[in-house]
Order: structure tokens, then sequence, then C-alpha cells
């Protein structure tokens, strides 16, 4: 990722690029199969300022990778999974320190859609935020969405726990797992859908309102 590079512009859908952010030659390496040539380099000692390489950036260049080779399911998928751990974890600890499994379970799920829906932003869906409705209504559709979910889960938990007699962290790994896929299709087709053509912008709106307003070169 480091140097110079050139490319034929013949070779690549330029519209297809949707760079976020870190090398672009990324980017195009990972959407198109290309032969590639290369002129190696040696690193020298730096003698001023700093490298801008850090963990932050390792993890970025890893999870830009994983969406461009695997698509956004992949990340929601490892995003849905960390929500999972921290929603099992959560519940864990407060069944421990004495609390009801039902209420902790409310509790894990309210804190993990919250902490869910802002790594999903920022990773997973942050090149169609653009497109798509204000982030409240995007956050008020998710968070609707997935206390919906939680309503029909929480008391699947119940009868797997009093049914068929497993533990309450078991009883919601199972389920969690079951909402993947219906949680991952509502957010790509309504959370983020692009808006429609007749509700325009509020910038689009002022310009048109400014525009009815001009005085026309007759008129001074």
């Amino acid at each position: 990722m480091t140097g110079f590079f050139i490319v034929d512009r013949r070779t690549i859908d330029l519209d297809g690029l949707k760079p976020r952010g870190f090398k672009i030659l990324l980017e195009i390496l990972a959407r198109k199969s290309l032969r590639v040539a290369e002129v190696p380099f040696r690193f020298a000692d730096r003698f001023a300022g700093e490298s801008k390489a850090s963990v932050r950036q390792g993890v970025h260049f890893l999870v830009q990778l994983t969406g461009l080779r695997f698509g956004k399911m992949s990340l929601f998928a490892i995003i849905g999974g960390l929500g999972a751990v921290a929603n099992l974890i959560i519940m864990w600890a407060l069944t421990k320190l004495g609390m009801h499994y039902i209420p902790a379970a409310v509790i894990a799920a309210e804190l993990t859609i919250v902490g869910n829906f802002v790594l999903q932003e920022r990773f997973v869906f942050q090149d169609m935020r653009g497109e798509a409705s204000g982030v409240w209504s995007r956050f008020a559709k998710s968070f609707a969405f997935n206390n919906a979910e939680a309503v029909v889960r929480i008391p699947m938990i119940a009868l797997l726990v009093n049914t068929w007699h497993l533990s309450s962290v078991i009883a919601a790994a199972i389920t969690l797992a079951l909402a993947f896929v219906v949680r991952f299709m509502f957010h790509s087709l309504v959370v983020y859908a692009p808006r429609k053509a007749g509700a325009p912008s509020v910038a689009r709106e002022i310009v048109d309102e400014l525009d009815a307003q001009a005085i026309a070169p007759g008129e001074l």
C-alpha cells in the first residue's frame, strides 16, 4: 500500500470505486482482478516526524479488506458477534449479581442495540448514509425493530429455559443467532434505504425557496 502506483483507467470501473479513507489501491486491487508488477524499495531509518501507522490503522485496514472481500454481511456479522458476546457478558454479570434472567436479558439487549447501531453506522453502512434518511430517523427505525425483535426473542429464551431446561445464556445465544439474518435484511432494505424521490432534503428545499424569491434581471 506504500509508494506510487500506476494503472490503466480502461481496466477499472471508476463509478464502482468507493474508497473509505484508506489507500485507494486497496479498493482497486480488491474489486478487480489485475495483473500486478511491483518494484520494491527499502525503508531507511526515520530522521524526523512520526509514523502514521497504528493499531487503529491496522484495524481500519482489516475492516475495509473484509468488507471488500466478503461484503457488508460479514462486517454486520462481526459487529453482531461482538454485540452478542457483550450481550451475554452483561446478562451473565447481572444474573451473577442476583438479578432474574428476564430483566437481565432486557438490559443487555438495550445496551447492545445502541452499541451495535453506532458500530454499524461507522463500519458497515457508512457509504449508504448519504442517500438514506437522517441519523435520528435511522436510529429510530433500528431501535424500534431491534426492540420488537427482542420482544419476540426474550419469550423464546424463557421457552427454551423452561421447556428444554437450557442455560439462560445458551438460550440467549441460540436466539441471537436466529435473529441475525432478519436484522441484516431489515437494516439493508429499510433503515438505510435511499430517500424517496418525492422527499427532497432540507438543503434542496432552501435552495428552491431562494430561487423562487430571486429578482429577475428585467425587474431591476
